[in-house]
């Protein structure tokens, strides 16, 4: 009997990065993809996940603004929320962490074991 792998959506605008979370963890987790924040929101809609991960600078729709949005329609989504970016924390960031439930801020370019890791802690600390 196999177990149930949690479910993660993870949001950025570059195909690339998509790709490569996908191939390093699919294995792991079940991985739902979208290539904006509206496409993320879209999905949230009629799914359910557990590990939100976001990368902070995209087109339209910035991480923590994506992450305010789902604070406003979905308050129940558990509050396992991830970023990552290759921009330093800001106030922006801050404001996600005080604000919309951000568990982890995570630097680009990621280690996949360390990012693992990350994952699995917010799943334990969001799910217990």
């Amino acid at each position: 009997m196999e177990l149930q792998k949690h479910s993660l959506l993870y949001v950025d605008d570059e195909k690339v990065n998509l790709e490569l979370f996908f191939l390093s963890f699919r294995r792991d987790f079940e991985i739902y993809l979208a290539n904006s924040a509206k496409e993320g929101l879209i999905f949230l809609e009629k799914n359910k996940v557990d590990v939100i991960i976001t990368d902070q600078k995209m087109p339209e729709m910035t991480g923590v603004e994506f992450l305010c949005e789902i604070n406003r329609r979905f308050p129940d989504i558990p509050p396992c929320r991830l970023m990552i970016s290759g921009y330093t924390r800001n106030e922006d960031i801050e404001s996600a962490f005080n604000n919309y439930k951000l568990f982890e801020f995570i630097s680009k370019p990621w280690n996949a074991i360390q990012l693992k890791k990350t994952i699995l802690t917010a799943i334990e600390k969001c799910h217990g």
